[in-house]
């Protein structure tokens, strides 16, 4: 379980996954809020199996980084001194240390989530260190665009947990409600007014790099569902200058595409998209 102190001494632990094989390629995963990176070993596997190392890390105040930071799981998911932008700096500076470890390896930066608002972001700021985007759960961060309301609205009812939002199997949400590391409290109560707002942003124009982008959605996602993903891909289109940018939306699934009762498909179209841009070495 390697780990890095940031710039606020906070210690970011993070988990390394390398194929058995000479590696095509590099994907860092950045989970969502209220989760850590535990929830993608599914994924991981995949996209080990398909000859990628993959990185994941608890981001400041979550999972395994979180319970280091605070001592307490009922903190969990408050980022602590320095706040936003000093978890995306911890996000930088990690990525900073797998180009450097792996200087000959294309590097693929994979958000779910609030972990693709982060990516939005890095890939604003550092352009030229990622050399694929893959955004899921996402949305175009800006108003009208990411809901910031009840996002399990449409699921309400006696019954309803709470968590229903995440993803049509039932046993999906009963595993997070389940999880000491996980936590239900809403982005808003967590990270407060100020920081919450840093989330909000555009893709920066006329970016130095053109980033192959793969954006995948639920149809019935609530944080920005197809809508705002268009919207997204279209901006980056038409501000950054991309020219390869792809939408997927699948039809019946919520918010957590990669927990959805078509999660292999979903694999199997990131897999198919990666392999169209990194083929797998001989």
């Amino acid at each position: 379980m390697p780990e890095f102190i940031d710039a606020h001494g906070v210690t970011i632990v993070y988990d390394v996954t390398e194929p058995r094989s000479a590696p095509r390629g590099v994907v860092h995963i950045l989970h969502g809020v209220g989760e850590h990176a535990g929830r993608y070993g599914a994924l991981t596997t995949a996209l080990v199996d398909a000859g990628f190392v993959v990185y994941a890390d608890d981001h400041r105040g979550h999972g395994r980084t979180g319970m280091r930071q605070h001592g307490d799981a009922e903190r969990l998911g408050r980022l602590g001194t320095g706040g936003h932008r000093a978890t995306v700096s911890a996000v930088w500076q990690l990525i900073e240390r797998i180009r450097a470890q792996h200087p000959d390896l294309p590097f693929i930066l994979l958000g779910h989530s609030w972990g693709s608002f982060l990516a939005q972001i890095i890939v604003n700021d550092h352009p030229q260190a990622v050399d694929a985007l893959v955004l899921s759960g996402s949305a175009l961060r800006w108003p009208g665009s990411l809901n910031s309301g009840d996002l399990n609205a449409p699921w309400k009812g006696p019954e309803a947990t709470g968590v229903e939002w995440l993803s049509s199997d039932p046993a999906v949400g009963a595993e997070f409600l389940a999880d000491p590391l996980t936590t239900t409290t809403p982005l808003a109560r967590l990270f407060g007014l100020r920081d919450s707002l840093r989330i909000i942003g555009r893709p920066r124009r006329n970016l130095p790099k053109d980033i192959p982008t793969l954006i995948m959605v639920g149809r019935e996602d609530t944080v920005g569902g197809p809508r705002s993903n268009h919207r997204l891909a279209d901006a980056y289109r038409t501000r950054s200058g991309f020219t390869d940018v792809t939408t997927l939306v699948y039809p019946g699934a919520r918010h957590e595409i990669f927990n959805e009762a078509q999660q292999a498909e979903v694999r199997a179209d990131l897999l198919a998209w990666l392999d169209a841009r990194f083929p797998a070495r001989d």
